[in-house]
């Protein structure tokens, strides 16, 4: 079959969480370790990442959150079923379990979700490129119905489901991480319904809960690309050999596109930051910087020109795929 073109989203999350997170995720773009980011519109610098992006013409979308920190939306501050009783979301798990006990109100979800598209076009002067979900939130039961509303009211076009090809035979992730992880997993294979139903779209493969933190790696990441290519293009092959009216007819090459999760960025400084109860302990430890370094390594970046990976951010894929075959 015709050479496939592989488009490679490269996207820095937590942007806005703290100044040390802005200035890691800033560097890394310049140097071309990441093409994409994803803010935190309720984090405390928040207004300096958009300020940033807008600096460096970094390609940016909405990072919403329903677990961490507070709300957005001034009307929920006073009290409502996303706070715990310190006035605060409840956290990654709390969120789910409050969700799983029917104990959240959704139109709260949506009042809230409503809220943050408003405040990341008010600091940045646009809708955001793409609106995925801090830890995974969007892809929840429920949540996901209404995540995709929202999108969908506001002529957002993509997000991300995080299915990721090798999960299952992973051996270096945690249990109880792999488990968050599985579960994550059954999650979005139950979103993909929804997101069709409203037009929205996401890239043919992703990667990143196994190679987060500490499990990143130049071969894991060099694997991961490789894996994700050599499955998408045999799905192609096949398509291709079951398609009776297009046997004998020369096939145009196709874009293929896939998305890669990263946390790149210099330890918080301990009570600098956050969302609002400072930041936790992953932001403040080594696996931020060890992410920076290992994106920034010059055998990645060669690996990319090598397999003729072309970075690019959400916005691009707007474009037509056979605008790329010149």
């Amino acid at each position: 079959m015709p050479h496939s073109r592989v488009q490679l989203v490269v996207t820095g999350d937590d942007f806005g969480y703290c100044p040390r997170r802005n200035r890691g995720i800033v560097d890394c773009f310049l140097h071309g370790a990441i093409s994409n980011v994803s803010l935190l519109v309720n984090a405390a610098f928040a207004k300096d990442a958009a300020e940033l992006a807008k600096r460096h013409n970094i390609p940016i979308g909405l990072h919403a959150n329903l677990s961490e920190g507070l709300p957005i939306c001034e009307k929920l501050q006073k009290g409502s079923s996303l706070l715990n009783q310190d006035g605060f979301f409840h956290g990654k798990m709390g969120f789910r379990k409050m969700l799983q006990e029917m104990q959240l109100n959704m139109s709260e979800v949506e009042q809230e979700l409503t809220a943050q598209v408003e405040l990341f076009q008010e600091l940045t002067g646009h809708l955001p490129h793409h609106m995925d979900g801090h830890q995974h939130v969007h892809v929840l039961p429920e949540v996901r119905d209404i995540f995709a509303r929202v999108l969908s009211s506001h002529q957002i076009k993509f997000t991300r489901v995080p299915i990721e090809l090798g999960l299952h035979g992973c051996s270096w992730v945690e249990p109880h991480l792999k488990d968050f992880y599985l579960q994550v997993e059954k999650d979005s294979l139950n979103s993909v319904e929804v997101f069709i139903k409203h037009d929205i779209r996401w890239p043919d493969a992703y990667i990143g809960l196994t190679t987060m933190g500490k499990n990143m790696s130049v071969s894991r990441l060099k694997n991961a690309l490789q894996c994700s290519m050599d499955t998408i293009l045999r799905r192609e092959i096949r398509a291709d050999a079951t398609a009776p009216s297009l046997i004998g007819t020369p096939l145009q090459p196709r874009c293929v596109t896939m998305e890669l999760m990263v946390h790149p960025g210099y330890p918080s400084l301990p009570e600098e930051g956050g969302c609002g109860e400072g930041p936790d302990d992953f932001s403040q430890s080594p696996e931020r910087l060890h992410e920076f370094h290992t994106l920034n390594s010059s055998e990645l970046l060669e690996f990319y020109k090598k397999k003729n990976l072309q970075i690019c951010a959400f916005k691009d894929l707007y474009k037509p795929p056979f605008s790329l075959l010149k």
